[in-house]
C-alpha cells in the first residue's frame, strides 16, 4: 500500500475484531526514510496514543484494531513449545555426548530464563482475558435485561412498532457481538492454559509426548467450547411484527 493511500485512512472509524467502532485515525508517524513506524488513534473516551502499525489492519475502506491479547496468545502459543522441543534436544545432545557438560548447562540455564519469562506472559495473557471474559458477561446480562424492558413498554404500549424493531435489532446485533467477543476470549484462555499445562519441565521424560499432544489439539478442544446463549424473545404474530 502506498503512502499516499495510507493517509486517506486519516480521520475513519476504527473497529476491533467484532466490528465495534473504538476511535478513529488521527495520523501516523514516519521513520526519516519514509516508512511508517506508528499510528495516532483518538479512541472513543478521548484517550489518544500512538500504536504500532501491526497493531492495526488496513484493508479497503477497513481499519480494524488487532486484539493485543489474541496477537500476544498466538506468539506465545508457538514459542513456548519451541523452547521446550530445543531444551529436550539439547538433553538428547548432551545423552549422545555430542556436546560437552558446561555448554549444555550454559545454553539450559538460556532457555530456562526464557521460558520462565514466556511462562509469566503466558499468565498474563490468561488472567487479561478472564477479566475480558467477565466485562462480556456483564455485558451480555446488561443486553439481556435492555431486551426485557424494551419488550415490557413495547407491550403496554409506550413503545411503537417501527421504534420497537429498530431498538430490538440494534440490541441484538450487539447482544452476538458481545456472545462473539466471549467466545473468542474464552478460547484464546483455553489455548494458552492448554500450553502451559503441557510445561515438559514438569512431568517426567518419558511422558514428554503429553505436551505436544495438549499443544496440537488445543485449537480442537477450544473450537469445542460451547457458544453463550444469544437471547431472543418471540412474540406473537400481529403484536411483535417479526
Amino acid at each position: 500500500m502506498s503512502n499516499s493511500n495510507l493517509f486517506l485512512y486519516i480521520g475513519k472509524p476504527i473497529k476491533n475484531d467484532y466490528g465495534r467502532i473504538i476511535g478513529k485515525v488521527a495520523s501516523f508517524a514516519l521513520t526519516p526514510d519514509g516508512k511508517f513506524d506508528a499510528v495516532y488513534v483518538e479512541f472513543g473516551d478521548g484517550q489518544f496514543t500512538k500504536q504500532p502499525m501491526e497493531n492495526l489492519r488496513f484493508n479497503g475502506a477497513d481499519v480494524t484494531f488487532v486484539t493485543k491479547i489474541k496477537t500476544q496468545a498466538g506468539s506465545l502459543c508457538d514459542h513456548i513449545p519451541l523452547i521446550w522441543r530445543k531444551d529436550e534436544a539439547l538433553k538428547d545432545l548432551l545423552e549422545k555426548k555430542k556436546i560437552t557438560p558446561d555448554v549444555f548447562q550454559d545454553l539450559h540455564n538460556s532457555f530456562g530464563t526464557v521460558l520462565t519469562q514466556l511462562k509469566k506472559d503466558a499468565q498474563v495473557i490468561i488472567d487479561e482475558s478472564a477479566v475480558e471474559i467477565e466485562r462480556c458477561r456483564d455485558e451480555i446480562t446488561s443486553l439481556s435485561y435492555a431486551i426485557a424492558n424494551l419488550e415490557i413498554e413495547h407491550e403496554i404500549g409506550k413503545v411503537d412498532e417501527e421504534t420497537y424493531k429498530t431498538a430490538f435489532a440494534l440490541l441484538q446485533e450487539t447482544l452476538k457481538r458481545a456472545s462473539s467477543e466471549k467466545t473468542d476470549y474464552e478460547m484464546t484462555k483455553s489455548k494458552v492454559s492448554s500450553v502451559l499445562l503441557g510445561d515438559q519441565s514438569q512431568v517426567p521424560k518419558s511422558t514428554k509426548i503429553y505436551a505436544e499432544h495438549v499443544i496440537n489439539n488445543s485449537n480442537d478442544a477450544a473450537s469445542k467450547l460451547p457458544e453463550p446463549p444469544v437471547v431472543v424473545y418471540v412474540k406473537e404474530i400481529g403484536k411483535a411484527g417479526i
